[in-house]
């Protein structure tokens, strides 16, 4: 049987590095061998390219970037290669691909760069594309899209380096107390600080912008967050939810890898009809901001039980134990066919 070639693309300039390589390592250890070749692209840190060869768990292990392993290679923007080029002692070698899913969690992966390289050079992505990618990044604009689609979205406002800070006050204010400051386009909480008050409002702005130039100022929504697997195309499957309980705090990236006081709840406590109204609401965000392939969409629901769109993440995390498995894997999917149909969404198998 022919083998189609997968490239699954892993690391990254991302402060999200270390997670990417841990949904990589599970996605490689569950593709179906009999179906796909895995072609394994890492990138490091410093954005330097390598085709890894190795023994997956050194990808885990963060141990996979060595002279043994590795030999230096990019996609090539090409139409004609359709695929990787690789250097190997002064020889370069092209390897077509039918497809890539990048596991690149994060700024410069998951925001429409790799996407967008992809798509110049005719490779099927495996997920979301350059437009939708970008977008769902960018929480200023995915929040605008979800509200002209008729979803509820928190109060918010923009600054830059060049906002008046007694005006950012003032607005602050205006949202009132706690609320959010957020890196516009960053991913896994990082950077983002829940502001009891005025006086720490500067320091929480000063960490948003060592992620980002533009920083978003958001309401607080009193309630719990529910999350929502989708995937497909045209015709979508759609994951039962998921209910996280914290117990103190919000859900920062310190527990969302390192889980301390908080409880993942699959099916989510919540009334069947409201949890289809739920599934409903986040399907009209995928739709709305075009996503294709996979996502799990984010929302909260308030006491009230009013739906507030949060954020949709294009890559989310892909461990065996992350979210957006287990709320396809309680809907009746396996971890191996969540990848299986992942894949066979961008081959058109």
């Amino acid at each position: 049987m022919h083998k189609l070639k997968i490239a699954v693309l892993f690391g990254g300039c991302s402060p999200e590095y270390n997670v990417s390589l841990q949904s990589a390592y599970s996605i490689i250890t569950h593709l179906n061998n009999d179906k796909y070749e895995p072609v394994l692209i890492g990138i490091t840190p410093t954005g330097e390219w390598f085709r890894f060869t190795g023994d997956p768990v050194k990808i885990k292990d963060n141990t996979w970037c060595n002279s043994q392993d590795c030999v230096r290679a990019i996609i090539s923007p090409s139409r004609e290669v359709q695929g990787v080029l690789e250097f190997d002692n002064g020889k370069i070698r092209e390897i077509k691909l039918d497809a890539a899913m990048p596991v690149l969690h994060g700024k410069n992966g998951e925001d429409g760069t790799i996407q967008g390289l992809l798509e110049l050079a005719g490779i099927p992505i495996v997920g979301c594309r350059t437009l939708s990618s970008a977008l769902c990044m960018d929480k200023d604009r995915a929040h605008k899209l979800a509200y002209a689609a008729g979803v509820r979205v928190p109060r918010s406002f923009i600054i830059d380096d060049k906002k008046n800070w007694e005006t950012v006050c003032e607005q602050a204010e205006n949202i009132g107390y706690p609320l959010f400051v957020k890196p516009v386009r960053a991913g896994s909480s990082i950077g983002i600080t829940k502001v009891l008050n005025r006086n720490d409002l500067a320091t929480a702005v000063k960490l948003a912008f060592a992620y980002d130039d533009r920083i978003i100022i958001e309401e607080n929504i009193n309630g719990f967050e529910v999350s929502c697997a989708i995937l497909g195309n045209d015709e979508l499957i759609v994951g039962e939810l998921g209910e996280i309980e914290l117990k103190n705090g919000f859900f920062d990236y310190t527990e969302k890898y390192t889980p301390k006081s908080w409880t993942f709840h699959v099916p989510a406590r919540i009334p069947a009809p409201k949890a289809e109204e739920i599934k409903n609401t986040a399907v009209k965000i995928y739709k709305a901001l075009d996503c294709s392939g996979f996502a799990r969409v984010d929302m909260f629901l308030t006491p009230m039980g009013e739906i507030v769109f949060n954020e949709v993440n294009t890559i989310p995390g892909f461990t065996i134990h992350s979210q957006y498995p287990r709320l396809l894997q309680a809907a009746g999917m396996t971890f191996e066919q969540v990848i299986d149909t992942a894949v066979g969404l961008a081959v058109g198998a």
